[in-house]
């Protein structure tokens, strides 16, 4: 009683090409985010990701490595899945390979050189 019916006055005018049209043209500003997006943040961020795996899959002994958790050591063993690192002289733990955050290979030269 209170509220009034409300009729479209173009219902139909959305069936036409310019209907069609007038779409794409509301969309394409939507469309394009979307690939800006995955340009600019998805590749970058995949390649990395695939980087870091290889990375991590090469390592062998003798690597200086550090682990995600900050912990710095030398590889001295390589297994399946585990790393072995020594921390400190006679110091060794072992460490899951998916979580070394970097990588240095043998004689490499330091970051302060």
């Amino acid at each position: 009683m209170f509220a009034t019916p409300a009729f479209a006055q173009t219902a139909g005018a959305a069936a036409g090409p310019d209907g069609f049209l007038a779409m794409i043209i509301q969309f394409a500003p939507l469309l394009l985010v979307f690939v800006v997006f995955y340009f600019l943040i998805l590749r970058p961020q995949q390649k990395r990701a695939r980087d870091q795996a290889a990375t991590i899959g090469a390592v062998k002994k003798g690597d200086s490595v550090v682990t995600a958790g900050g912990v710095l050591g030398k590889v001295t063993k390589v297994e399946d899945a585990t790393v072995e690192v020594e921390i400190a002289p006679s110091i060794k733990i072992r460490v899951v390979k998916s979580t070394l955050a970097d990588v240095t290979p043998l004689g490499s030269k330091p970051a302060n050189d």
